[in-house]
């Protein structure tokens, strides 16, 4: 009702200024918009446009391997968000591992073994910080004696908690 209102108004205020009064009362009675709950997207939901698309995304085990084939590197110090995102080649991007623990994208667990390929969350700095989960309490992320490495959830201070993985 305040939608339709406020538009009336608009259009009034309009043939005023455009036509200097006389077409005032030309304007609609019944010219309005609503928005509802359905014309609000889901920042967190995942589209997918066709099957084909689903076949692009990767797996856990995917995401792991490209940690693993990385293990030593210091490419991506400083950079654990970045490292994520591209283990999972994923369409989403955040400015760092806190803004994407704080984000709606993916729902937060504080509790529990993060499941295979969960990006998993730490209050280290500023910026945070974000590995990927292995399964069995272990995780891969950068910063592991300063390079990309396997080590144990705890080697981190600080957990914050998982979200799941994916490729959205």
């Amino acid at each position: 009702m305040l939608t339709k209102t406020a538009c009336q108004v608009v259009a009034i205020s309009a043939a005023l200024l455009f036509a200097g009064g006389a077409a005032a009362s030309a304007a609609p009675s019944d010219t309005y918009a609503e928005i509802s709950a359905a014309d609000i997207a889901d920042p967190g939901a995942l589209i997918a446009d066709s099957p084909a698309d689903l076949a692009l995304a990767r797996t856990a085990d995917q995401a792991i391997a490209w940690y693993s084939s990385r293990n030593g590197s210091t490419a991506y110090q400083g950079y654990c968000e970045k490292a994520a995102r591209l283990a999972w080649d994923r369409t989403t991007h955040h400015a760092s591992a806190i803004e994407h623990w704080r984000s709606s994208d993916g729902v937060r667990h504080t509790t529990g073994t993060p499941p295979k390929g969960a990006f998993v969350f730490w209050d280290i700095s500023a910026y945070g910080h974000v590995g990927i989960a292995d399964g069995a309490g272990g995780v891969w992320a950068t910063s592991v004696n300063g390079r990309i490495g396997h080590a144990k959830q705890s080697y981190f201070s600080h957990y914050l908690g998982w979200k799941p993985g994916n490729s959205n």
